[in-house]
């Protein structure tokens, strides 16, 4: 092997680590090593997650024997395209090494990071420290026209002369002008293009998948169409939402999300609070999906119709929202599939088969599919796959899916890349409440965004470790939380008792937490009647038609809207990244910073945690990170009301009237 043939950066060892590596395996081994490359997950075994127009930071740790001077480039290109891009990383210190990129398209992508020993730039490194010295360099001066000359022999065309010009130009320089043409960076750009990059060495290639902004910044609402109506009597239709989506707009949502639309089955039918025996008129779960009007495919004919649906989606879009749909992969017993596709279903030996259960929840009106069922593999995923795409061609581009690690991971891993070699803008939510490792893995598999732990963290400490633990790798790389403050299953304990204040508290720390946040509709309306004992809504909509009236009194429609305005003026706001967390001493009230890699956008969140008391404490402004000393002044803005001050020094004062507001959102920039 020569030494500019490439060399593959892999681990120096064999099959038994205890025996000695053998001479043949040394001499092929790399001399450079690449390692600790970011953002990588399991090894490249899974795709980093990015998103389009946003720059993608790469880091790695490169480094050889003895003190030659590396180059290490960046090549990173999409998985469609041969055409790879190449970016210098530049040395941070201590092996470490970074290049960034943006990607412009969606879709998957690819980097690989190559190394080499750049002999001219380990060169020109001793020759200025020994001029600087005062070292004689004359010897030095003959070994650099060498190396001009070799140039020479490597090059052609125009490098070939650029470089022949740079060596005659020195017959007719001085010492001191010679060494200025040397370590001149038109002389280093010159022979960077002739080297012939000794031991050259290659990383893998590694995955990226390029997602759409919508997959790390949005703001999701939830309702049932079924409910928007004048009466619990009259079931609501899609031509009922029409008239909320100038209000749903005006409070900022970007994502209208509908629970299933589809035909919904009456034996074993739920009825109002879960009861087993449902009565006239119950309309039952939406999540019980198939009648003989059809399954997956098909739309709950009190609904409306399809072409109903189609103008809903196009009147959305004209308000800046678009329509998600909820994939939930389950079927009443009056699902098409079990007389068409009985060979998908698992029976007993009675001729029954089993109805759904999370033990104590138990779902008498619904039975699961089973994948690896002889006759089912591959149709039964053939036809998930065929749903998607069915209302993906509809116009929806966002799927939130119920409950995905309950089933297999081999199939999201591909389905979702199937359907996104079609359609590389939609996104995929996984509504998953379970392990961290499973939550993780969906986010590797393809999962675009996800539910989180988020709910059920409330005190200072809870919420402070799990917002540093989203922004540390592998969870940054991989998992993009969707801050949801409520859904129609989850009634927070927290908000049984808060009162108004503590639906804003959530609000707040869910809108300046993370770039994604969503809410289920009522909670604007500070709806909390519970099950007694249970964290579950009283009437729950899952099983009646609830009609509410959006305008009563002691709503936070306008406090809601202004949060996801402050979150659309400001940057630092649109992602779960660029968290910290500065002293404030107090228990009772989180205190975090938002920033932007460069500082130009640096807001301050103070939101107390007591719902029912007034809060006080000194605080520190991070002057530090700002380049201030400890006595600067600083510009503040409360981002909910306008009112601008100036603050004098590093510590800093406040008091939290959860009556008034129980969160202090502010701007801070450096005073002129």
């Amino acid at each position: 092997m020569s030494l500019n043939e490439p060399f593959e950066s892999v681990p120096m060892a064999n099959d038994h680590p205890d025996q000695a590596i053998s001479l043949s395996q040394a001499l092929l081994a790399p001399r450079i090593v690449i390692e600790g490359t970011e953002p990588v997950l399991d090894g490249g075994a899974f795709a980093a997650k990015a998103v389009s127009g946003q720059p993608v930071t790469v880091s790695s740790k490169v480094y050889s024997d003895g003190h030659d001077r590396l180059a290490v480039m960046l090549n990173w290109r999409e998985a469609s395209s041969r055409r790879w891009h190449c970016l210098p990383m530049q040395s941070q210190g201590n092996d470490l090494w970074l290049a960034e990129f943006t990607p412009t398209q969606i879709g998957p992508h690819l980097f690989s990071i190559e190394t080499w020993i750049d002999p001219f730039a380990t060169y020109c490194h001793d020759l200025e420290k020994k001029y600087h010295a005062g070292v004689e360099v004359s010897l030095e001066l003959e070994e650099g026209r060498l190396m001009l000359g070799k140039g020479v022999e490597l090059s052609q065309g125009s490098l070939r002369e650029e470089i022949g010009a740079v060596q005659a130009q020195l017959a007719s320089l001085d010492t001191e002008g010679q060494v200025a043409r040397l370590l001149h960076p038109d002389t280093a750009k010159l022979m960077a293009l002739a080297e012939h990059r000794s031991y050259l060495t290659r990383s893998r290639e590694f995955p990226l998948d390029v997602d759409r902004p919508a997959a790390l910044f949005a703001s999701w609402y939830e309702l049932f169409p079924r409910s928007i109506t004048d009466s619990p009597e009259r079931h609501g239709t899609f031509n009922d939402v029409h008239a909320r989506l100038p209000m749903i707009r005006d409070m900022g949502f970007d994502v209208l999300y509908f629970p299933p639309i589809h035909p919904i089955g009456t034996q074993h039918r739920k009825g109002r609070n879960n009861a087993l025996r449902a009565e006239p008129g119950d309309p039952g779960s939406p999540y019980a999906i198939g009648s003989p009007d059809g399954g997956h495919e098909a739309i709950h004919p009190q609904l409306g119709s399809r072409e109903d649906f189609r103008r809903l989606v196009a009147a959305a879009a004209e308000h800046g929202l678009e329509i998600a749909l909820d994939f939930a992969i389950q079927c009443s017993q009056d699902h098409p599939w079990l007389k068409q596709h009985p060979g998908w279903f698992s029976w007993r030996p009675d001729g029954t088969i089993r109805y759904a259960e999370n033990p104590p929840k138990k779902y008498q009106d619904i039975v699961n599919v089973d994948f690896y069922a002889a006759d089912a593999v591959p149709s039964l995923w053939l036809a998930l796959r065929d749903v998607v795409v069915g209302w993906v061609e509809e116009g929806v581009k966002t799927f939130r899916v119920d409950n995905p690690h309950t089933k297999p991971l081999p199939f999201w891993q591909w389905l979702i890349a199937n359907v996104r070699s079609q359609y590389p803008e939609v996104i995929f939510l996984a509504e998953a409440f379970t392990k961290p490792a499973m939550m993780a893995r969906l986010g590797k598999v393809g999962y675009a965004q996800s539910y989180t732990y988020f709910t059920w963290r409330n005190t200072k400490q809870e919420l402070r470790e799990y917002f540093e633990e989203l922004n540390q790798p592998p969870w940054c790389h991989c998992y993009r939380p969707n801050f949801f403050v409520n859904t129609p299953d989850i009634n927070p304990y927290f908000l049984h008792t808060s009162g108004r204040a503590g639906f804003l508290i959530r609000a707040a720390l869910a809108t300046m937490g993370s770039g994604l946040w969503g809410m289920y509709s009522g909670f604007e309306l500070c709806e909390s009647a519970a099950l007694p004992g249970k964290e579950e809504y009283l009437d729950s909509e899952k099983y009646q038609i609830r009609p509410r009236d959006f305008n009563q009194p002691g709503n936070i429609v306008a406090e809601i809207a202004q949060l996801n305005r402050i979150r659309r003026q400001n940057r630092a706001l649109q992602t779960h990244l660029g968290v910290a967390f500065f002293n404030c001493w107090n228990d009772n009230i989180l205190y975090f910073a938002k920033r932007t890699p460069e500082r130009d956008n640096f807001i301050l969140v103070a939101i107390s945690l007591d719902p029912h008391n007034a809060q006080e404490a000194h605080f520190e402004l991070p002057l530090w990170e700002l380049g201030l000393d400890d006595d600067a002044q600083t510009l503040g803005e409360d981002l909910m009301n306008g009112h601008r001050w100036t603050w004098h020094g590093k510590t800093q004062w406040m008091r939290i009237e959860p009556w008034h507001q129980p969160f202090g959102i502010w701007r801070i920039e450096k005073a002129s």
